[in-house]
């Protein structure tokens, strides 16, 4: 049996990982979410899952938990907790560092006190695109020359980073570090500025796609119940002080192109439309530079293998969302973020 704790846990991705997690009975699984980045409501969540009996959970910050619990006991921690998304970190803007590094630090000392074993969900903008977007673990990690809300982010998550592979090389602390690349699945929501859920909620109402930019960014699409697998994985497997790429090579994609496969799959809207995203989320907005990863070193030692293409995760996508609330059906599309701007 393990006691696991989940920052970030009612999140995307925390949603489907804790989801993993608690198929296995003997796990207890505590998350700690202060409910600033979920996609849906949390009763809705819990109803998703069927109110598992293994699960409990505090709705605060990771600095309020960490206060208030300093002798909680646990086996195992997976460190999601953060701001999330190319328009979602703008709310951020000034803050960002200050506090990845400050919660990174504090699940180290939790860790280090409970000799628990820490994986950090990181990002793969730390990359700065890599060498014309092709991103490795040997890859240099790049800062480009202009100051962004998206490279505090960036910087935020390498800082924290570095203080994970330093101190586990000083220390007994055990921890891992993930990237993730464009993680992309059911429970999305496009109010962080996620290109699926917006792409299939315009097909579906009929309206045209907005593609940025002239839609030639290249992004490689990682299903998410593959990403809560690799997660999983690394915290199964992985070796201490090391990080791991986690997403789908074979699903490089243009955004364009994804336009295309969403339109051709759905069989409903009016087209694509092109547009300066600037206009939609502000001034603060910066597109990513392209990147699509190495997955070499993650397949290899933890034999994870994503296994859903870029289709079955639109299908699979498109499904959910045809079954939701029109309430839940407005949080996932986003649409109404950034609107008068």
């Amino acid at each position: 049996m393990w006691k696991i704790l989940v920052t970030g846990g009612f999140g995307f991705i925390g949603g489907h990982l804790i989801e993993l997690l608690l198929e296995d009975k003997e796990n207890h699984v505590h998350v700690v979410d202060n409910l600033s980045t979920n996609p849906i409501p949390l009763d809705i969540l819990l109803n998703e899952l069927n109110h598992p009996s293994n699960l409990t959970y505090d709705i605060c910050t990771v600095e309020e938990f960490c206060t208030r619990n300093k002798n909680f006991a646990v086996d195992r921690i997976f460190h999601l907790a953060s701001p999330v998304g190319p328009a979602g970190v703008l709310n951020y803007a000034g803050k960002m560092i200050k506090s990845i590094v400050d919660d990174t630090y504090l699940m180290m000392e939790m860790a280090s006190r409970n000799n628990a074993k820490l994986v950090d969900v990181s990002t793969s903008e730390v990359y700065g695109g890599g060498r014309d977007g092709y991103c490795s673990e040997q890859c240099s990690k790049i800062v480009p020359p202009v100051t962004t809300v998206r490279l505090e982010y960036a910087i935020g998550k390498l800082a924290a980073e570095t203080a994970i592979i330093n101190t586990c090389r000083v220390s007994d602390l055990c921890a891992c570090i993930i990237r993730p690349f464009n993680i992309a699945g059911p429970r999305q929501s496009g109010r962080g500025g996620f290109v699926l859920p917006r792409f299939i909620s315009l097909a579906m109402m009929g309206q045209p796609m907005t593609v940025f930019l002239e839609g030639k960014q290249i992004r490689a699409f990682t299903n998410v119940k593959d990403m809560a697998e690799g997660i999983k994985r690394v915290m199964d497997y992985g070796k201490g002080g090391e990080a791991y790429n986690l997403g789908n090579p074979h699903n490089k994609i243009t955004i364009l192109n994804l336009a295309e496969r969403v339109l051709e799959i759905i069989g409903t809207g009016s087209g694509i439309t092109f547009v300066d995203p600037k206009t939609i989320y502000g001034p603060l907005y910066e597109e990513a530079n392209d990147k699509y990863p190495d997955a070499d070193k993650a397949m290899a030692e933890l034999k994870w293998s994503p296994t859903k293409g870029i289709d079955y995760t639109i299908k699979e996508t498109f499904e959910y969302m045809q079954r939701v609330t029109p309430e839940v059906f407005r949080l996932l599309s986003g649409l109404d973020v950034g609107a008068g701007r």
